[in-house]
């Protein structure tokens, strides 16, 4: 295996119970960072942080609690007081139409997918600069890029989150610190399935035939799996990756459609 050049650091990994974080979580493990996991389901977390230590030997904290609320990042960063390593991610915003939502659905949208990350950042940044180390990666979504219709409040407030991490990342990267976007299109998460699932009502077909559907117009022919989107998380944290400032990384097997990514 790579040796990232990780071993021994700390990391915070948000919605880490299954899916993407969990993969995340996984992958940093793996490279021997002591990784501390948030999720509001209790069971479903220490079941996730049995396997992550099974599989890795690493020591693996288990924080139940709603990152999105002040209670649950207090708690969080109280397990963890100074992370080197920081992966921001929440729960999707619910699909539909615009013109369902009212106010209070936006502002649960913007706070679990843009706030919620930056105050987090903003609890742990400073000391990633004093001690000149830090990683932080957000999970945003492919949407940042190519706009999806029925997923209006994770295209807007995600985006938002987008633009704040491009001014920032610039200003902390000369202290070792890096700030970082992950993209990801279609893995064969909870959050694809109830997609999936959406878009199969509408069209009054099985869940089967849309997924085959989705994977056969994806240029791979498939969906991606969480492992691999672990991987490219890790490789962000790496020591080697400190050059790496400020970017959008894009997975999603090619789907965007674009000359320069």
């Amino acid at each position: 295996m790579l040796d990232l050049g990780i071993a021994g650091r700390k990391a915070i990994v948000c919605a880490a119970s299954k899916g993407l974080g969990r993969a995340c979580a996984m992958a940093l493990s793996r490279a021997g960072v002591a990784v501390t996991i948030t999720a509001r389901t209790v069971e479903a977390l220490e079941q996730t942080a049995a396997g992550i230590h099974a599989a890795t030997g690493n020591k693996v904290t288990v924080v139940a609690g709603d990152i999105t609320t002040e209670a649950g990042r207090q708690a969080t960063l109280a397990a963890c007081p100074q992370p080197d390593i920081l992966v921001n991610n929440a729960g999707g915003p619910p699909h539909g139409d615009f013109r369902d939502w009212g106010l209070d659905e936006w502002n649960k949208a913007v706070n679990a997918n843009m706030l919620t990350p930056i105050m987090l950042i903003k609890a742990t940044v400073d000391g990633m600069c004093e001690r000149k180390f830090g990683r932080i990666v957000n999970i945003t979504s492919a949407s940042v890029k190519s706009p999806i219709p029925i997923l209006g409040m994770s295209n807007g407030a995600r985006a938002g989150l987008t633009g704040f991490v491009a001014g920032l990342a610039r200003q902390v990267a000369r202290h070792n610190v890096t700030i970082n976007n992950l993209l990801p299109g279609p893995f064969l998460t909870d959050r694809l399935r109830s997609g999936i699932e959406f878009e199969a009502r509408k069209q009054n077909v099985s869940f089967e035939e849309m997924l085959e559907k989705r994977s056969a117009s994806n240029p791979t022919g498939r969906v991606g799996d969480p492992e691999e989107f672990g991987a490219a998380c890790a490789f962000l944290c790496a020591k080697a990756s400190g050059f790496i400032v400020g970017q959008n990384l894009l997975l999603d097997g090619g789907a965007f459609n674009s000359t320069m990514g």
